[in-house]
């Protein structure tokens, strides 16, 4: 039996995450870890995101959970980041007047903006509802999965796709855009697994039998 470790920080969709995680993972403790000590001996760490980049940077920080994620990764310990969850891991967000970010990744974070259209069609804003995702990368999580497979999305703020060398799976939204980064033992994700039906179910699958090994 491992240990997973949800991080609560007061931002995400909670307990729809660990659910779902219970779900692909009947055997495993799961636990949604308030501090760093409710995390200590995990095997494997989940940060889920919902909201703005300002709270859930001071959320994230302010918990502890800073020295715990860079610990972790420098571990080699599977990570796992959901919707703004990946956004954190970025360098920098033009959200609520620009916030700085953990700079994990070295790309940017930016506003989808208005005007946006596609084949003629004007796009809403925030992209909310299914997309298809391209697997650029051969990822271990991808496994069961196929390319071109739809995901769930809820979001007015993207990763983009150019000149993304982390990126490992790309959504298009009138921009191209990251639907999912990576580096070692972190993966992250623009789109929520845990409402993403099936599919979503494995990748999640996937991560909790993930070695952290690319």
């Amino acid at each position: 039996m491992q240990r997973i470790a949800v991080l609560d920080y007061g931002m995400g969709n909670l307990h729809s995450v660990v659910s779902a995680v219970k779900r692909v993972a009947p055997e495993d403790e799961v636990v949604l870890a308030g501090g760093p000590d409710q995390a200590a001996g995990a095997d494997r760490l989940l940060v889920p995101g919902v909201g703005s980049i300002g709270a859930c940077m001071t959320g994230f920080r302010q918990a502890g959970f800073e020295p715990l994620l860079r610990s972790a990764i420098e571990a080699e310990l599977p990570v796992l980041g959901i919707c703004v969850g990946m956004q954190i891991m970025m360098r920098h967000s033009e959200e609520n007047n620009g916030v700085d970010c953990l700079g994990i990744f070295p790309q940017p974070v930016k506003f989808f903006g208005t005007g946006l259209s596609s084949e003629g069609a004007r796009l809403k804003v925030p992209h909310m509802g299914w997309n298809r995702v391209r697997q650029v990368v051969d990822h271990p999580l991808w496994q069961g999965i196929d390319d071109q497979s739809r995901f769930y999305f809820v979001h007015s703020y993207y990763v983009p796709a150019g000149g993304n060398s982390a990126m490992v799976g790309q959504a298009d939204y009138g921009i191209q855009l990251a639907a999912a980064a990576a580096r070692g033992s972190l993966f992250t994700t623009q789109f929520h697994p845990e409402k993403s039906a099936g599919v979503g179910l494995q990748l999640l699958k996937n991560f909790v039998h993930w070695d952290g090994a690319v």
